[in-house]
C-alpha cells in the first residue's frame, strides 16, 4: 500500500523561509521553537493554553471595541479561542514547557494556532497570513512580556482552586476522624519521649487546624496573582496599544472568565518584577511542611505491627517489600513525603529563577511556571490519595493505646502539683529502675490515697484543661 505523502505549505519568519506541514495550525515560529527547545520532553501545560486563549480572546474583543480591529475578525479569533477553552486544538501547541525567550514561543504558538484556525472560519486556507495575521491581529496591541506572565497567573490561580478544594476535603476527613478518635486515650510524646496522655481524636484534630491555616494560605497566594501586567506591553510602557485597550483588556478578561482580577498599579513594576511568585511559592511550601509533619507522625504512630508504637492502623495497599512475606508498609505517607519534598525543591528553583531577571523584564518565567505547576498539582493529587488511600481507612488500636497510657511514667506529671515536684520525680525514677507502675509507687510511699490518684490521674481529664478539680 502506497504512503500518503506529507504536504508542506511555505512560511517566512525573520530567519528566512522553512517549510510548515500543510495540515499544522501552528507555524514556522512554532516549528523553529520546537526544534530549539528539547528540554522536558513535556509540552505547554493544558492550563496555560487555555489560559493564553482565554487572554488571546479578551484582547480580540476589546481591540474590537475600542476600533482596533475589524468586527468579522475580532469574531473568528474568539470563535478560535473558544475552540482551544473547550479543549481542542491542544496538540497543536508543540513547544517544550522550558524554552528560551521569556515565553514568546508559547505566544507565537498560540498566535499562529489561533490565526490559522481564525482563517479556516474565515474559509480560507491555513497560512494565508492576508486573512489573519498572527503578529498583527491575533497579537495586536499586546506583547509576549504581557501575554506570557498573565496567562502563566491565570494558570496558576485554576490549579491553587483545585488544590484548595482538595485541601478542604483532607481538613473534613481529618475532623471526620477526630470526632471518631474523641475517646481514645494515648500518650503524647515530645522529642520522641514519653510526656502526657492525649487525645487521639485531639491529634487529629490538630492536623485539621494546621490544613485549615494551609486552606487559608492559599486564599493570599490566589491575591498575590490576581494582579496583571495586561496591557504593559513590552515593559510596561504600553507601546503599540491602544490607550483604551490598555484601561479595558483587563477588566474584560475579568468578565470573560469570572475572575476578580486587576491590572498592576505600575505594569513596569508589574513586568519586571516577580516577588509574587516566590511568596506562592513559600506558601505551597509551608502546605507541603504541614503534610509531611502529618504523615511523619501517621508512620510513627502505625510503626510495627508488632515491635512499633502501634496505635493506629493504616490501610493495606499493596506489599511491601519482595524479600519479607506479610510486610506492608505506609505507601501512602511516604508518598506525600516525597512530594514535599518535591515541592521544597521547586521552591528554591522559583526563588532563584525570580530573582535572576535584569532591568525591565525576567526571562525565566518559563521554568517558574513549570516548577509552580508542578508543584501546585502534585500536592493536590498527594492530598487525594492521602485522604482516599490513607485517611479515611485509619482504626484505632484502642487497647494498646491504653496499655501505653497505663505503663507510662509519663503521667506522673500530673501529680506534681499536688504532692511537689521532687516527692514525684523519685517516685518516676524507682518506675523507670524497677519497671513498677507508677500508681502503685505512689499508693505504696503514701503519696496520695487511691481515692485521690484515680481523680488525678483519671486519663481523660488529663486531656481536658479545667476538668480536674
Amino acid at each position: 500500500m502506497e504512503e500518503r505523502r506529507m504536504e508542506f505549505r511555505l512560511e517566512h519568519d525573520s530567519i528566512g523561509d522553512r517549510e510548515v506541514p500543510a495540515e499544522a495550525y501552528y507555524g514556522v515560529q512554532s516549528l523553529r521553537a520546537r526544534e530549539n527547545f528539547h528540554i522536558t520532553g513535556l509540552g505547554m501545560h493544558p492550563q496555560l493554553i487555555i489560559s493564553v486563549a482565554q487572554i488571546k480572546k479578551a484582547a480580540a474583543l476589546t481591540n474590537q471595541a475600542v476600533g482596533e480591529l475589524d468586527e468579522r475578525i475580532a469574531k473568528a479569533i474568539a470563535d478560535a479561542c473558544d475552540e482551544i477553552i473547550a479543549g481542542k486544538l491542544h496538540g497543536e501547541f508543540i513547544v517544550d514547557a522550558i524554552q528560551g525567550g521569556a515565553g514568546t514561543s508559547l505566544n507565537m504558538n498560540a498566535n499562529e494556532v489561533i490565526a490559522n484556525r481564525a482563517i479556516e472560519l474565515l474559509g480560507g486556507k491555513k497560512g494565508d497570513y492576508t486573512l489573519v495575521s498572527p503578529n498583527d491581529h491575533v497579537n495586536f496591541g499586546q506583547s509576549t512580556n504581557d501575554v506570557f506572565p498573565s496567562c502563566g497567573k491565570l494558570a496558576a490561580i485554576a490549579l491553587l482552586n483545585q488544590t484548595q478544594d482538595q485541601l478542604r476535603r483532607l481538613e473534613q476527613a481529618l475532623l471526620g476522624k477526630a470526632k471518631e478518635f474523641d475517646g481514645i486515650i494515648k500518650m503524647g510524646r515530645t522529642q520522641l519521649q514519653d510526656a502526657v496522655p492525649i487525645r487521639l481524636g485531639q491529634e487529629f484534630h490538630a492536623y485539621a487546624a494546621a490544613v485549615a491555616r494551609d486552606i487559608a494560605r492559599f486564599d493570599r497566594a490566589k491575591d498575590e496573582l490576581r494582579s496583571l501586567n495586561l496591557g504593559g506591553t513590552a515593559i510596561g510602557t504600553g507601546l503599540n496599544a491602544n490607550a483604551d485597550y490598555v484601561r479595558d483588556v483587563v477588566g474584560a478578561l475579568s468578565k470573560l472568565i469570572g475572575e476578580p482580577l486587576s491590572q498592576a498599579e505600575d505594569l513596569i513594576d508589574g513586568t519586571q518584577n516577580l516577588d509574587c511568585y516566590p511568596a506562592v511559592s513559600g506558601i505551597l511550601k509551608s502546605c507541603a511542611v504541614t503534610l509531611s509533619k502529618m504523615c511523619n507522625d501517621l508512620r510513627l504512630m502505625s510503626s510495627g505491627p508488632r515491635t512499633g508504637l502501634g496505635e493506629i492502623d493504616l490501610p493495606a495497599k499493596q506489599n511491601g517489600s519482595s524479600i519479607m512475606p506479610g510486610k506492608v508498609n505506609p505507601v501512602i505517607p511516604e508518598v506525600v513525603n516525597q512530594v514535599a519534598f518535591l515541592v521544597i525543591g521547586n521552591d528554591m528553583t522559583i526563588t532563584m529563577a525570580s530573582e535572576a531577571g535584569q532591568l525591565e523584564l525576567n526571562a525565566f518565567e518559563p521554568v517558574i511556571f513549570y516548577t509552580l505547576f508542578q508543584s501546585i498539582e502534585s500536592l493536590g493529587r498527594a492530598v487525594d490519595t492521602l485522604i482516599n488511600n490513607c485517611i479515611l481507612g485509619i482504626t484505632a488500636n484502642v487497647e494498646r493505646c491504653k496499655a501505653l497510657v497505663d505503663g507510662s511514667i509519663g503521667i506522673i506529671t500530673a501529680i506534681c502539683p499536688h504532692v511537689g515536684y521532687q516527692p514525684a520525680a523519685d517516685a518516676a525514677k524507682e518506675a523507670q529502675r524497677t519497671g513498677r507502675p507508677v500508681r502503685e509507687i505512689i499508693l505504696e510511699r503514701g503519696l496520695l490515697t487511691r481515692e485521690q490518684m484515680e481523680t488525678i490521674l483519671e486519663p481523660y481529664a488529663m486531656t481536658a484543661p479545667g476538668i480536674q478539680g
